[in-house]
């Protein structure tokens, strides 16, 4: 099927960044992207159109699943009310120059908070690593696609098996300990997606190895919430500390005033700082 956009979106600027993440099945040249979907196919992206007049063909979905694609990539919601109500602000630069660049959520609910965890408290570079040999080893690829593995199978494995992927003991403690949860029914994640922010950032840090940067990161990218500024995030401080042209990074009570004026879309203010730094 093919499906053309009413709003500005700018494909190139979202492949580049899905392109970070060594596991994701990108074609810049192509402008591409290959999805894995949970009942086991993928489906391709693909651009056709200009980021002023977007066109996308949607190659391989089966029934239903087209409507999932829209979301991921927020193809059901114009972005330029986002790009509006930044003008103004000490961001409106930054929203200019981000123009059109959605926020498009991981791929797999699981596979989003495996990969916040795996992240935490590592350099990108070897985070991604971590992450692809997690995959690679216990999930699977079909057609040059990788499919993250199902909690169950990782619910199954022992510590020492993830100490020799180089995970810390404790992480593969809460990366195991958090698939047996999924799998025993007890964390519902795919429930989550009608929940509100508050009760399920609650719910999830009851978990060992989820705290408040986690949990926000697994709303943010994972659910797609439109209204979430992670403030301890120390690239987002620094990607401030730039824009507003800082001696040092702002505190956290200077970033704060700012919040009420970028809400709703708190989430994209993240991303364009992310990607400034990009």
């Amino acid at each position: 099927m093919q499906i053309s956009l009413p709003f500005m979106y700018d494909f190139d600027r979202a492949l580049d960044r899905l392109s970070l993440d060594p596991l994701h099945a990108v074609d810049l040249s192509g402008k591409s992207v290959q999805v894995p979907m949970p009942e086991g196919n993928s489906i391709m992206v693909k651009a056709l159109g200009t980021t002023e007049k977007p066109v996308f063909a949607i190659e391989g979905a089966t029934s239903g699943q087209e409507g999932r694609v829209k979301e991921l990539f927020h193809f059901h919601q114009s972005l330029e009310p986002i790009n509006e109500h930044f003008k103004g602000t000490s961001l409106a630069h930054l929203f200019e120059e981000h123009r059109g660049t959605p926020l498009v959520r991981e791929f797999s609910l699981y596979g989003s908070l495996m990969k916040s965890i795996i992240h935490q408290q590592l350099n990108l570079s070897f985070a991604h690593t971590l992450t692809s040999r997690f995959v690679q080893k216990y999930g699977e690829e079909k057609d040059g696609v990788w499919f993250y593995p199902e909690p169950d199978i990782i619910a199954g494995i022992d510590v020492k098996e993830l100490r020799e992927l180089q995970f810390s003991t404790r992480k593969a403690e809460y990366v195991i300990g958090l698939s047996q949860a999924i799998a025993e029914g007890r964390l519902d994640i795919a429930g989550m997606e009608e929940k509100a922010d508050e009760e399920i950032t609650a719910e999830l840090i009851s978990y060992r190895g989820i705290g408040p940067w986690t949990a926000q990161n697994f709303l943010l990218f994972g659910l797609g919430r439109p209204n979430l500024f992670p403030l301890a995030d120390i690239g987002l401080q620094n990607a401030l500390k730039i824009q507003w042209k800082l001696a040092e990074k702002p505190k956290a009570e200077e970033i704060l005033k700012h919040l009420p004026g970028w809400s709703p879309y708190l989430s994209y203010a993240a991303l364009y700082l992310w990607r400034s730094l990009e």
